[in-house]
């Protein structure tokens, strides 16, 4: 027969006595009352525990005076005499270490977490005893950091949470963390969209094309029209896709070179490639077969990699490149993101159903309407029109830039130690 649960913290123990449960001075305490636990007395009991609890909160409780039989009573109580913040900034990342092993927590996750406490929280109050902090002193170190909305929100709630795993030990002390509160973030608060137009959007995959080769082409061309995130687009595999049906599957992310089972909303979803995508996909495994059968060392299942056949394992990858060509051909400077925000505001604009475009790029309905409402109202018909021979043009696209035959065949590194030398960059992983 398994163990009655505990009602209210009241419990029968034996046939003549009511155990209650409840903390105090920072440690468990389980003492009996002399009852029959019968359903009355339990009420009773519970009662009396509730206002026990109020007079724990209210520092009027006395352990001696409500239980002076007790034989646990005089056992020593964890105290805050010896501890200091930095004592429970180092329990705390090693509980967040914990659920990392468990799956419970992503590696960036626990690695910004440890980046906020040792960059603004350590030097401030480290060495402070944990029970000497106060509300006053926390807020005047977070509203002293010359930050944004969104990282001051970070460094707070950070901080709330390492402070309430050290009070958890002292529920009857007053958490002074609480009183810390974030920012509210408007809509004028968030990076603006600002797409490409689909004319600078070919314009530059074709100089990329030009510049970097075939292998980054692929990678940013299929960005821009699929809007994949770049931590699913790095951990795509060939398993993953289908060209029979025309899909691919996003079920995991890579951030920080570590690889994770799930993305960034922890929500699988299969993306219905356009017949531009496919042909980019197509085009991309028809490069991997090549490159294998050249000699290139690609012992993965990923489908996109670098110039010497190795997976891309981070997010900045590309991203000089990136700059490079927007400079060259004097376009307004915007992140590789901004491909994602393209091609979803370029599905809204042709008139694709806002779920379904918030479905196939993994967002909530809601946001999809906050933050692309502008691009529901639909453009003239020439951009409506250029946009959809853009998603339905299926040649391929060294073909439109003139790519002889003998640049597809040649060796991947060659080629990238080739546009290095000739823009003046010498080869290094930031590429």
């Amino acid at each position: 027969m398994g163990r009655l649960p505990i009602r209210g913290g009241a419990r029968p123990k034996g046939a003549r006595r009511i155990q209650l449960d409840f903390n105090y001075a920072g440690m468990r305490y389980r003492p009996t009352i002399a009852a029959v636990p019968n359903e009355s007395n339990l009420q009773r009991a519970r009662a009396k525990l509730r206002r026990i609890r109020a007079r724990i909160a209210a520092g009027t409780f006395s352990f001696n005076e409500e239980f002076p039989a007790y034989r646990y009573q005089h056992r020593p109580t964890r105290s805050f005499s010896n501890q200091t913040c930095n004592d429970v900034f180092d329990a705390y990342l090693v509980h967040c270490e914990a659920r990392l092993a468990k799956l419970d927590l992503a590696y960036a996750t626990l690695a910004s977490y440890r980046r906020v406490i040792d960059a603004t929280w350590r030097p401030a109050i480290g060495s402070r005893r944990f029970d000497q902090v106060n509300y006053s002193m926390l807020v005047k170190i977070a509203d002293a950091k010359p930050v944004g909305k969104k990282t001051y929100n970070n460094i707070v709630s950070v901080l709330r949470r390492a402070f309430e795993h050290g009070y958890r030990d002292h529920p009857e002390r007053h958490n002074p963390a609480r009183g810390l509160k974030t920012l509210r973030m408007h809509r004028k608060d968030r990076p603006p969209v600002d797409p490409f137009s689909i004319e600078e959007a070919e314009t530059l995959i074709a100089a990329i094309h030009q510049d970097w080769g075939e292998a980054q082409s692929n990678y940013d061309e299929f960005r821009f029209f699929t809007g994949l995130r770049p931590s699913e687009q790095i951990a795509l595999l060939v398993s993953d896709c289908d060209l029979v049906k025309e899909t691919i599957a996003i079920t995991k992310a890579c951030v920080m070179a570590r690889h994770k089972d799930r993305t960034k909303t922890s929500n699988d979803r299969i993306v219905h490639l356009c017949p531009r995508a496919l042909e980019v996909l197509k085009r991309q495994l028809a490069l991997r077969e090549r490159w294998q059968r050249l000699g290139t060392r690609i012992d993965h299942e990923h489908v996109f990699f670098k110039d010497d056949g190795e997976p891309i394992r981070h997010l900045h990858y590309g991203w000089k490149r990136w700059r490079h060509s927007l400079e060259r051909l004097d376009l307004r400077p915007r992140a590789p993101y901004k491909a994602r925000h393209s091609f979803i505001t370029w599905n809204l604009m042709i008139g694709k159903n806002p779920l379904w475009v918030a479905k196939q790029h993994g967002h909530s309905a809601h946001l999809m309407l906050d933050v692309y409402a502008n691009w529901l109202d639909g453009p003239d018909a020439p951009e409506i029109a250029g946009i959809e021979q853009a998603m339905q043009r299926s040649a391929a696209i060294w073909h439109q830039h003139g790519t002889s035959a003998e640049r597809l065949t040649q060796a991947p590194r060659s080629r990238g130690k080739y546009v290095a030398e000739r823009e003046g960059f010498e080869p290094s992983k930031g590429f």
